[in-house]
């Protein structure tokens, strides 16, 4: 584990690097913790607590071996977010087997919420059983008392088990038609994806949950929001009280279009989601969408960014994994991304951008180099 450590620290070869006391966000560029080394969180999310932010990603190692799990979740700390300062592995993979956290499973897209009532951190990902590639399309749960960990795993599921989503017609819940008698992305297909083939064959086992992000409204709600049926649908989910499990209470949203990487926040009364489609690695055009309630209905506002065809085309060769308020300022929201590297993961980069609206829509503009001074000016 050590080693690996060591190793993912220096495969970058940044290590002489140093932060500027300057603050400034530089999309896509080498960005150094307090160490001089490259920030390891990809897939991240944040969590805002007592006047600090807290950065929680996947940790990577170098070359194509980096996209499995081989150390774990890291944490950065930052007061200011254009300074990190590196807190550690707040989640680290099992060297036991017997584990379903095992190294070399899969852990993507980790995110952090603090529960009021519990006192407790509690962190879901993304996870993918090790040998399994992504069939599996489970999420896991951990806890901790402080907030840098470490956290212990409790357990992954396939969500809402022998439950159906609340926005699901009884009228489809006694569909007979299956995969065998549908050629793949037929308009047959499609149309039993849309009206909830995959809903119903994994109603008994618990649905998928791929691509995932969290979000806490403001009475204390919290919603896992993730990929399902096969990506071709988002599943908003409710989860309990404590935060460690699903009420059962969730809902479809854009069926059948092929949803994943999901981001949402709220403004104002409006909730806000930001999403790509599905192309594995390669970057493609992001989409939106708003509603009055994260169960929705959600209405889609089509693709945020402005710019280039290029950039248009591929989110400025990037795809969403957050979108986070900026505290102390109104109506200031960064959205986070991610430039993958899958031949050496560990050289993934990030792309921030400030989010601005254009008739009540969010909107994307690419900035070479930009600080928190924009949100004044909004």
């Amino acid at each position: 584990m050590k080693g690996l450590l060591i190793v993912s620290l220096l495969a970058v070869g940044i290590l002489g690097c140093q932060q500027t006391p300057e603050g400034s966000f530089e999309p896509g560029a080498i960005w150094p913790d307090n160490n001089g080394v490259h920030i390891n969180a990809h897939g991240g999310g944040m969590l805002y607590k007592d006047g600090v932010y807290y950065w929680f990603g996947e940790h990577k190692i170098e070359g194509k071996a980096g996209n499995k799990a081989h150390v774990g979740v890291h944490c950065y700390s930052s007061e200011d977010l254009y300074h990190w300062q590196d807190e550690g592995i707040a989640l680290e993979v099992h060297e036991d087997t017997s584990s379903l956290l095992v190294e070399g499973c899969i852990i993507e897209r980790p995110k952090v919420i603090y529960n009021e009532k519990t006192g407790k951190y509690v962190m879901w990902f993304h996870h993918e059983l090790k040998g399994m590639g992504y069939d599996a399309a489970m999420t896991g749960v951990a806890v901790a008392d402080d907030v840098t960990g470490p956290y212990t795993y409790l357990r992954s599921v396939n969500p809402n088990a022998g439950q159906w989503p609340m926005n699901y017609p009884d009228s489809l819940r006694k569909d007979t038609t299956t995969m065998a008698s549908l050629e793949r992305w037929s308009d047959e297909w499609r149309k039993a994806v849309k009206e909830g083939l995959f809903v119903r064959r994994d109603f008994e086992k618990g649905q998928m949950a791929r691509d995932m992000t969290l979000f806490v409204d403001t009475d204390g709600t919290a919603y896992h929001i993730h990929s399902s049926e096969e990506n071709q649908t988002l599943h908003v989910s409710e989860l309990t009280d404590d935060y460690l499990d699903f009420t059962g209470r969730y809902t479809r949203v854009l069926p059948g279009d092929s949803n994943e990487a999901p981001a949402i926040f709220r403004r104002g009364d409006k909730y806000y989601l930001i999403a790509s489609g599905c192309t594995g690695w390669a970057p493609n055009p992001a989409r939106s969408a708003v509603a009055d309630h994260p169960f929705g209905p959600w209405k889609p506002l089509g693709n945020p960014c402005r710019g280039t065809e290029e950039q248009v085309n591929t989110t400025f060769d990037s795809q969403s994994t957050f979108v986070l308020p900026v505290q102390g300022k109104e109506d200031a929201f960064i959205f986070m991304a991610d430039r993958w590297r899958p031949k050496n993961a560990i050289d993934g980069r990030y792309v921030w951008l400030p989010v601005e609206f254009e008739e009540g829509k969010p909107v994307l503009k690419w900035r070479d180099k930009w600080n928190l001074n924009v949100f004044d000016k909004q």
